[in-house]
């Protein structure tokens, strides 16, 4: 048995960017910067860690209308590492948090409310995706991009 689990609380980097597969599915990727705070000699210093998060489907469009740079979200999810060949045509490694759950935190701010035309929320919103993952994911790779 094994488990391959994420929970991630940070805030978006950057508006979501929305593609779509050859078949029409909607897949949203966008990074969330997490945060440690260390104690060294006294002073107070603060670690960012940035992670990469891929959500697909319906949770893909839901990303692309209610996330924006700033938006504090909490994510569950499973790592996944792909190969790929850049540019240059060297091989090169990219690990990704498929998301599966998220959570906006925190109400939107009035201008948020405005510029899309949404009802304020109270708190937060959770959305979990419903569809099969794997099904989406083998439409978007070869098996060659799969590194194992």
């Amino acid at each position: 048995m094994s488990i391959n689990k994420v929970i991630l609380i940070g805030r978006l980097g950057a508006d979501p960017e929305i593609r779509y597969t050859l078949d029409g599915r909607p897949v949203a990727t966008f990074r969330i910067a997490t945060n440690e705070v260390r104690i060294r000699n006294g002073e107070k210093e603060i670690l960012t860690e940035w992670h990469r998060i891929v959500a697909f489907g319906r949770l893909a469009e839901i990303c692309g209308e209610y996330l924006s740079k700033g938006s504090q979200v909490y994510i569950e999810g499973r790592l996944r590492t792909r190969k790929f060949e850049d540019r240059q045509g060297i091989q090169r490694y990219i690990t990704e948090i498929v998301a599966n759950t998220l959570q906006i935190l925190g109400k939107k701010s009035q201008t948020d409310l405005e510029s899309k035309e949404v009802s304020p929320e109270p708190t937060s919103k959770s959305f979990v995706e419903e569809k099969n993952l794997e099904e989406i994911e083998d439409s978007l790779l070869d098996e060659e991009d799969i590194p194992f």
